[in-house]
C-alpha cells in the first residue's frame, strides 16, 4: 500500500470530500441515499475476544471461483460524465486484486473494449431494452465478448426525475447554461479529464441508433428504448439465451425474490439502486434478513446500498449476504486520486475488513452471522435471523 495516499486518504469519508472539490454538480444525497446509509450504522455487531482469529480469510467463493475478498465493483451509468477516463483503470485493478468488476449498460466503455482489461470475472450489466432484436443482439455480444455473467437489472421500468440532477444540468449531452459552465470552471482536473477521454457517449448503445446522431438524439433514443417492466416472459426469454450465470438485480421484496430464482435465476442482488430510484424504498440491508428466511441457506445473495467501509462489508455478510457490491466509494476514490484510486480503495477495503474480522473474532466470513447483536426487545427475532447459518 502507498504510504502516502494512506495518509491522505485513509478512509472512504476522506476521498469523498476530496471528490466533492474536483467533480462539478456534486454527489447527491436524497433519502433512500441517507436510508441505506443510516441502515448501514443501525447494525450492530458484538467482538468476541477468545477465540483464535488472529489472521483472518477474508476470501470468498463465487461461481466456483474464490475471490480474494467478498465484494464487487459495482456498476455506474455514465461513470465517463462523473469522472470522465476511469472505467478502464478501475477494471484493470479489480484484475489485479482478485475481485469481480461489473461493467454497466450506460458505460462510456465498451463492453468489448472493458472484458479483456478486466479479466475473466468481468461481469456485463444488462438493462433489457424493449426492443426485441436489440435485445437479442446485446446478450449475442456479451457472449460473444467473453461473459460468463450477465447481471439482469429489473428495477429501472420507466425514468425518474432526479432533481439534483436537473438543477445541475447532469446529462448527456450536458446542460450548456452559466451554472455548468462555472462549475466546469471550478473543476479543472475534470474538464481535462473530459478534454483527454472525449465527450461521454452511450459505448454499448450506439451500434443501435443511426450513424452520426448527435448527443442529444442519442440520449432520446436511449431514453425511448431502454424503459419497460421486465416481465417473467421477457426474463425468461434471456434466460433461455443466456448460457451463463445470471444474477438478478434490484430485488427487494420476498416473493418477488423467490419467484425469480425460480425462473431462473442463479442469484439475486439485493438493491434499491443506490437509492437513486424510489425515494421511499427500503435498502437492502433492511430486507436481506425476510429474503434469506425465505430462500433458505443455499440461495445465492449478493447485496449493495450504503456500504461505505470494510466494517460496513462485515455488516452485510453479518445479515445474510453471501457477496456485496461497491459502486459510489470507487467514484470517489477514482476523482480523489486519478488513475491509482481504485486500486488504493480496494487495499483500504481489505484491510479494513480484516481489521474488523480480527475484532470481532471471526476467523472466516462464514463466522460474521453470529456476531449480529441487536437489543433484548429484538434478541428472539435476531436468533431467528440467524437460523439459516447454523442448522
Amino acid at each position: 500500500m502507498d504510504l502516502a495516499l494512506e495518509r491522505r486518504f485513509p478512509c472512504v469519508a476522506d476521498m469523498e470530500k476530496a471528490a466533492q472539490r474536483r467533480m462539478p454538480g456534486g454527489l447527491g444525497r436524497e433519502a433512500s441515499v441517507r436510508r441505506n446509509l443510516a441502515a448501514m450504522e443501525e447494525v450492530v455487531l458484538m467482538p468476541g475476544y477468545l477465540a483464535d482469529a488472529d489472521e483472518p480469510d477474508i476470501g470468498a467463493s463465487l461461481f466456483g471461483h474464490r475471490f480474494d475478498a467478498p465484494f464487487a465493483i459495482a456498476p455506474l451509468g455514465l461513470a465517463g460524465l462523473l469522472w470522465p477516463g476511469w472505467e478502464l483503470p478501475l477494471a484493470q485493478a479489480a484484475r489485479q486484486h482478485n475481485l469481480p468488476y461489473i461493467l454497466s449498460t450506460f458505460a462510456n466503455t465498451s463492453l468489448e473494449t472493458i472484458r479483456p482489461a478486466g479479466g475473466d470475472h468481468t461481469w456485463f450489466q444488462f438493462y433489457p431494452p424493449n426492443d426485441p432484436a436489440m435485445e437479442e443482439d446485446m446478450v449475442d455480444r456479451a457472449g460473444r465478448a467473453g461473459y460468463d455473467v450477465l447481471v439482469v437489472t429489473v428495477d429501472i421500468p420507466a425514468p425518474t426525475r432526479r432533481e439534483r440532477n436537473i438543477r445541475n444540468g447532469l446529462s448527456i449531452p450536458p446542460v450548456h447554461d452559466l451554472s455548468t459552465i462555472m462549475q466546469v470552471a471550478m473543476r479543472p482536473s475534470w474538464a481535462m479529464g473530459i478534454l483527454q477521454n472525449g465527450a461521454p457517449d452511450f459505448a454499448n448503445l450506439s451500434p443501435y441508433y443511426p450513424k452520426g446522431s448527435s448527443l442529444a438524439a442519442a440520449a432520446e433514443f436511449v431514453g425511448r428504448v431502454m424503459t419497460g417492466h421486465v416481465t417473467r416472459e421477457r426474463f425468461k426469454k434471456i434466460r433461455d439465451a443466456w448460457p451463463g450465470k445470471i444474477l438478478v438485480k434490484g430485488v427487494l421484496r420476498a416473493d418477488e425474490a423467490e419467484e425469480y430464482m425460480s425462473l431462473g435465476g442463479d442469484g439475486l442482488i439485493l438493491s434499491n439502486h443506490g437509492g437513486r430510484q424510489l425515494d421511499a424504498a427500503p435498502s437492502a440491508a433492511e430486507v436481506i434478513g425476510e429474503i434469506r428466511a425465505r430462500l433458505g441457506p443455499k440461495a445465492l445473495l449478493l447485496a449493495d446500498g450504503g456500504v461505505r467501509s470494510g466494517l460496513d462489508i462485515a455488516r452485510m455478510l453479518a445479515l445474510g449476504a453471501d457477496f456485496v457490491l461497491i459502486g459510489r466509494p470507487f467514484l470517489f476514490a477514482s476523482a480523489a486520486i486519478g488513475r491509482r484510486g481504485g486500486d488504493h480503495l480496494m487495499n483500504v477495503l481489505k484491510a479494513e475488513l480484516r481489521a474488523t474480522m480480527a475484532q470481532l473474532g471471526c476467523k472466516a466470513l462464514e463466522d460474521l452471522p453470529a456476531c449480529h447483536w441487536r437489543p433484548k426487545a429484538g434478541r428472539a427475532k435476531a436468533e431467528l435471523d440467524l437460523g439459516w447459518r447454523i442448522a
